[in-house]
């Protein structure tokens, strides 16, 4: 009974198809096949408002050419202590920028807040000397399970522009958030400010399609060949973007982000106590401590520890895939372990 990771789910049958389809004739390569051409038209109904987006087969590369395209060398990038991209992604954002650093904030259940910004950027003041502040991070859903309502990221954003910052977002889990608070993608992203989303879909049941949106389209020639120089132009991109489009015309973006939440929150009702921040998409933390992390995995559970194996701490997440019984058992489970 894996909880692991979303990862580990299997892609949707509606991708499958989609990229079957995709799979004859010989069309242009390097995105010049009508497939890849789609997609601005796609997303730009998708967010309503015009975007240019671009495909790319993984999350790390979507988050490290976008930020490395907000922020030069000598520049500094604010994002949450717990974010992926300090993390898990073995330096990308400083490698594919050139030399650019982060900061990481504290924050509340995963999100930063406006006075943690506020606060770094008056501890930042710029002179020759120092790195340049450009970009801050921000991720949706957060690395906690954690979602941003829009006046939060409104206020982020605002904080950040009036900085002469640029604003990115890590929306690996962004259908996960999105489904959580009801509202238009639009209300999450440009609305409010952001002028660069990594929009993920690997996680929600593609294959490997990850896009990257721009809302400011000034950026977009100097991503353009970025992308080029890193090896992240696909020659063959019609498969990932037959993907990309399946995923967001069907709306199965939403399908299988509410199936994967609404089994987060019946994990959520049973765990009672041992919740350590809100679920608000489809990862879950407990505070288990060693004996009862012991029984859940000789009862065939398995998980990740989050941080040290001392701490009793632990991460659930839930794959639009699980099955059902699955969850059904673990939250009995979670339920004698209260007992």
């Amino acid at each position: 009974m894996r909880f692991f990771s979303d990862n580990t789910g299997t892609a949707s049958p509606e991708i499958l198809t989609a990229i079957q389809e995709a799979n004859h004739g010989l069309v242009t390569a390097y995105g010049n096949d009508p497939w890849t051409k789609r997609l601005d038209e796609c997303f730009s109904t998708y967010f309503g408002t015009e975007v240019r987006a671009f495909a790319v087969a993984t999350g790390t590369a979507a988050n490290s050419l976008s930020l490395a395209t907000i922020s030069p060398s000598y520049g500094l990038i604010f994002a949450d202590v717990e974010a992926h991209i300090a993390n898990d992604e073995c330096g990308a954002p400083g490698f594919f920028s050139g030399g650019a650093q982060l900061t990481l904030l504290p924050s509340e259940h995963g999100k930063v807040t406006h006075g943690a910004l506020s606060a770094a950027l008056e501890a930042h003041p710029v002179t020759v000397h120092t790195l340049q502040p450009k970009a801050l991070a921000l991720s949706q859903a957060t690395e906690l399970g954690t979602v941003y309502r829009p006046e939060e990221l409104s206020a982020l954003c605002k904080l950040a522009h009036d900085h002469d910052l640029k604003v990115q977002m890590d929306g690996a889990r962004f259908a996960n958030a999105v489904t959580f608070l009801g509202c238009h993608p639009g209300d999450v992203t440009w609305r409010a400010g952001v002028d660069v989303l990594s929009f993920g879909a690997t996680k929600n049941g593609a294959l490997a399609a990850e896009a990257v949106v721009f809302f400011d389209h000034a950026l977009v020639r100097d991503f353009e060949l970025r992308r080029k120089q890193s090896g992240h132009l696909l020659s063959k991109s019609r498969y990932v973007a037959a993907q990309l489009l399946a995923y967001v015309e069907s709306n199965l973006w939403r399908r299988n982000a509410e199936r994967s939440n609404s089994f987060a929150q019946k994990i959520a009702h049973a765990a009672g106590p041992f919740l350590m921040h809100p679920v608000e998409a489809n990862e879950l933390f407990l505070g288990l401590g060693t004996a009862r992390k012991q029984r859940l995995r000789q009862a065939g559970f398995e998980f990740y520890d989050w941080g040290a194996d001392s701490t009793g701490e632990t991460r659930f997440v839930v794959s639009w895939d699980q099955r059902e019984e699955d969850v059904v058992a673990l939250c009995a489970a979670l339920g004698d372990l209260q007992r």
